[in-house]
Formats: structure tokens, sequence, C-alpha cells
């Protein structure tokens, strides 16, 4: 089977011979492998069976500061600090008040912004491709400040109204362009849970964004694409919501957060799982006998019945060591016991 019949049957919850998986690094880790490799091609080492693409939002995912300078602006005119480690942190929000007078949304379709894609899928034409559509709650934040727009939830409910809608037309518009191109899947990244709990009460969860997600939902299921969404923290509260809405699958399940076993019991029928291996305890702290008897455990587990995806639970940060490292790609790569 390639990579991408692999996935597709793990979404049709079919059991496969090597569980899909999809490895992704900030640059410290990346330039460890790269190093080890003697080749800047990490994915392609790897083995990746799912390839992440689209256009940037004005900056760069990563950039570091040799190259960008102390700060960088993104199109939506927020000025991030950069970083050579990782995405960097918010600068300055691009509105100050809660309010959009005067200001204009970037344009989603302008043709530059997709130059570059049609290359990043033809190098990873074996993979499943998912088009990278944007962000709704986490956009807000950045471009209101995180507390500043919490308190826009209750405070000026009209202003997050049209905030979101207008993001919610940059990403549709996105989305539409990258649907002229050969992909699998649209992705959004959308944080809503703190380690805890969800960064908001869930009744304001369903008021302001699962609208919004089931719009682009069904956009997607509309073009036979598949729905993909990244929520860091713990969401469990708002699982039910988003099967009901048409996810299909859910990243990264955290397992400092949640009990990842449990969803598969409950959930595992209705959702396909990608993530669950822990960044914030086993790769950085464990040994390499750990991740790898632990990497395997959570594949036996997760992956019964199909429905899974392995891959750490947040992008594997600068802490985790090489030998770990390898652990991880060695365990990912093995087939199913």
């Amino acid at each position: 089977m390639t990579n991408k019949e692999r996935t597709k049957a793990a979404l049709s919850h079919q059991e496969t011979d090597i569980v899909p998986y999809m490895i992704d690094f900030t640059p410290p880790p990346r330039a460890m492998l790269a190093e080890h490799y003697g080749c800047d091609d990490v994915e392609a080492v790897i083995g990746n069976h799912l390839a992440l693409v689209g256009p940037p939002s004005g900056k760069p995912l990563y950039s570091p500061p040799e190259r960008f300078g102390e700060e960088v602006t993104d199109d939506f005119g927020v000025v991030w600090h950069t970083s050579r480690y990782d995405r960097g942190l918010v600068k300055e929000p691009a509105l100050k008040e809660p309010s959009l007078q005067g200001y204009r949304f970037p344009d989603p379709r302008r043709a530059e912004r997709y130059a570059k894609v049609p290359g990043q899928i033809a190098k990873t034409a074996d993979n499943f491709i998912v088009g990278v559509c944007g962000d709704f709650f986490e956009r807000a934040c950045f471009m209101r400040g995180p507390d500043e727009f919490l308190a826009d939830l209750l405070l000026h409910p009209q202003f997050v109204e049209e905030l979101l809608d207008g993001l919610l037309e940059c990403m549709l518009g996105t989305a539409e362009k990258m649907a002229e191109l050969p992909i699998d899947a649209v992705f959004l990244s959308d944080d809503y849970g703190h380690q805890d709990r969800l960064a908001m009460r869930p009744e304001l969860w369903r008021k302001f964004i699962k609208p919004r997600l089931a719009q682009l939902f069904r956009w997607a299921k509309e073009r036979r694409l598949h729905t993909m969404l990244h929520s860091c923290g713990c969401i469990e509260e708002i699982i039910p919501d988003l099967i009901e809405i048409g996810l299909d699958i859910l990243h990264p399940i955290q397992p400092e957060t949640m009990d990842i076993f449990a969803l598969k019991r409950e959930y595992g029928a209705h959702l396909t799982f990608c993530g669950g291996i822990s960044t914030q305890r086993l790769l950085p702290g464990g040994t390499p006998e750990q991740v790898r008897s632990e990497v395997l455990e959570t594949k036996r587990r997760m992956a019964a019945g199909g429905g899974y995806i392995l891959a750490p639970a947040i992008t594997v940060q600068r802490d985790t060591p090489l030998p770990n490292l390898l652990a991880l790609i060695d365990a990912a790569q093995m087939p199913r016991c």
C-alpha cells in the first residue's frame, strides 16, 4: 500500500500493515536529524504518510532573526518577535480596540500566495495531502491579544461575530484556491484548550466557533474532502460537537491533557485520532527504550480497528534529544505486530 492508501484506509477504520504516521519538527530537532541523516529532506527519509501544504500567512511559520530581523509582520497586520527555535511570539496585535473600522482583511485568493504550493504537493505526491486553510480562534487572539479577545466574547459579541466572519471568508477563500489542487483534506489549526479545561466556556465556543467550523466542514464535504482540526489542550467536552459537524481527524490529542485510550473507546468509531505521543514528558524526559516501548504500545491500542495516525502530541521541540527522536522514528516505521 502507498502512504496515501494507508491513510485513507485508517480513515475508513481499516487496519493496515504499517500504522500511518506524521512526525513534524521545529527547526532545532530538524537540524539535528538533517545532520544525522546527511540529508536536508528529513521528511522523505522518515517516510511520513501525511503532508501539510499551503500558503504562508504573510510570514514563514519559523522566522529566524538572522534572516528576518527582530520582528516580522504577517498578512493580518500582527507584529511578531522572530525566533530561531519556534514560531515566535506576538509583539503587537493588529486591532487595539474591539472594532474593525478602517481594517481590511488580506485577500486570500491572490495568486502569488499559492506559487509554491504545487511544488510542495509534487514533492509529496505519494502522501495524503492536507491543505492548510488557517484558523479562527487562534487568529482572533493574535489579532486582538488573547486576554482582550476572551473579554470581547462577553463584552463585545457583535465585534466578535464580525471578526470571525471576516476570518471565515479568508479561510474559505484559501480553501477554494487549495481545492483547485490535488489535496485530500482541509486543515484548521485552532487551539481551544488549556491543560485541564477549555479556554472558554463551552456555550461560548458553541455560539461563536462551532457554526463557522460547521460551515467550513460542510464546504469541504460537498467537495469530498476530509476535514482535520488541530487543537491542543483538554477539549473532550466539545468532541461530540466536532463529530456532529463533520470532523474526520482530530489532532494532536495530548496525553497530558486527556486520556487518549478513553477517547478511543468513546469516540473511535466516529473519529480518526492523530497524535498521542507525549511531547511534555516522554520525548524530552524518557529514555530511548521508554520512547520505543510507549510508541509501540500506543500504536497497538489506538490503531486497533483503524482510525489512528501516529504523531507527536505537538510539533517536536528542541528539548527532545536525538536518541529519543530516532527511537520515535524507528517505532513509527515498524510494521504492526
